[in-house]
């Protein structure tokens, strides 16, 4: 009598990671950040080979998903169609002939002598075959995208300052706020582990959640729900920023395994990003959609505008000038962008009144009717559009 499921998959715990696919799970309990994570509906495998079985059972792990395990092919149908994944070990494809071809279905074995396995694979309508251990890393992704489901990855944009003070910090909060109010799932980045955190600026040091030290270590793929639900939530943006503890740099490794996380859930990432282009810094540039530049309009903070932009050309796709009031004489935003030799993003309007707002406890770009608001309404209206551009 075939054994529907293997006994001990739901809730096991494997310590050991897939060769070639390190990754850093995010702690949780029973209802803490990354639950909801690991109970995501993972593939389904058909074989009787126990050691095969025992490999995709810890890349499954690995990957935060919980498969069901077959012998044969299911005799309820929706068993084969449903998965997001199946993964059939070459012991078990010519027991699959005949079944309802199906999209996501992959052969996996170990054998490198068996030119047979092509001919099977072939049979039941595999879309290709994976050797372990060689494909484990490779295996491991996809079994994470089949079980997240990979749409289209999120808008992900860059602001850097001309200059110390520019304002590309309050210009990035009222991005994220802005993308909030949209409804847009949203991610505010805090790339500057010297300005301050993002999380004060927004009015959330006290919200409880992971912050940048968590995730120093971190390496190869991250489930990006289980990051998401680990962050601060504030006024509907969730936050990666600093704590209060003195700076430390980041590896690039890192910085690249959290972007690609959050990326991958769609919606809006918004990066905070400092002027000096470290090797985090450097990797984080190459994830953006759409990099600004925050340039007051005088002579010196166009000067010094001029350099950074000159770092960051190698490393952006696409870097726009956000000009700032008020303006020196003889200056206004056309001006200064064709100094830049970037593109002009907008104007941002001088605000008095966010110095104000900040000590009353109100983040920039909260109030949808100032003048930061307003800017960052319209630059999303631009740039989420279909085929749009900011």
């Amino acid at each position: 009598m075939e054994a529907s499921r293997t006994s001990g998959v739901r809730g096991t715990t494997w310590t050991s990671p897939p060769s070639g696919a390190d990754r850093t799970p995010l702690p949780s309990g029973p209802d803490g950040p990354g639950a909801q994570e690991q109970r995501r509906t993972g593939p389904l495998i058909v074989t009787e080979d126990l050691g095969l079985l025992d490999d995709l059972l810890r890349l499954c792990a690995a990957a935060g998903v919980e498969p069901e395990v077959h012998h044969r092919v299911p005799e309820r149908r929706a068993s084969w169609t449903d998965p997001p994944l199946v993964l059939v070990g070459d012991d078990a494809a010519a027991r699959c002939r005949g079944a309802a071809r199906r999209p996501g279905t992959v052969l996996v074995g170990r054998d490198r002598d068996d030119s047979g396995v092509w001919r099977l694979a072939v049979e039941i309508g595999a879309e290709c075959v994976l050797r372990l251990p060689d494909a484990e890393g490779l295996l491991v992704d996809r079994i994470a995208d089949a079980a997240e489901g990979v749409g289209r990855q999120a808008t992900t944009v860059g602001v850097v300052g001309g200059r110390g003070g520019a304002g590309a910090s309050t210009l990035a909060c009222g991005l994220a706020l802005a993308a909030a109010r949209a409804g847009r799932r949203t991610l505010l980045v805090d790339g500057d582990p010297l300005g301050g955190g993002l999380d004060v600026l927004l009015g959330g040091e006290r919200e409880e959640g992971r912050r940048w030290p968590d995730f120093a270590a971190s390496k190869g793929r991250l489930a990006g729900g289980a990051l998401e639900e680990s962050l601060p939530s504030v006024r509907g943006v969730r936050v990666l920023s600093w704590g209060r503890e003195p700076a430390a740099s980041l590896p690039a490794e890192a910085v690249r395994s959290v972007l690609a996380a959050a990326r991958r859930r769609g919606g809006v990432v918004v990066v905070d990003l400092p002027r000096a282009a470290d090797p985090a810094a450097v990797e984080a540039l190459a994830q953006l959609d759409l990099g600004l530049l925050v340039v007051p309009g005088e002579l010196r903070a166009v000067a010094a505008a001029h350099r950074v932009a000159s770092s960051l050309s190698a490393g952006v796709r696409d870097l726009r000038a956000v000009v700032r009031g008020p303006y020196a004489t003889g200056l206004d935003e056309r001006w200064v962008a064709d100094a830049l030799r970037l593109p002009l993003a907008g104007e941002l309007p001088y605000d008095p009144g966010i110095v104000a707002d900040q000590d009353a406890g109100v983040p920039p770009g909260a109030e949808p009717r100032g003048p930061l608001g307003r800017f960052c309404d319209a630059f999303w209206a631009r740039a989420l559009a279909p085929g749009g551009a900011a």
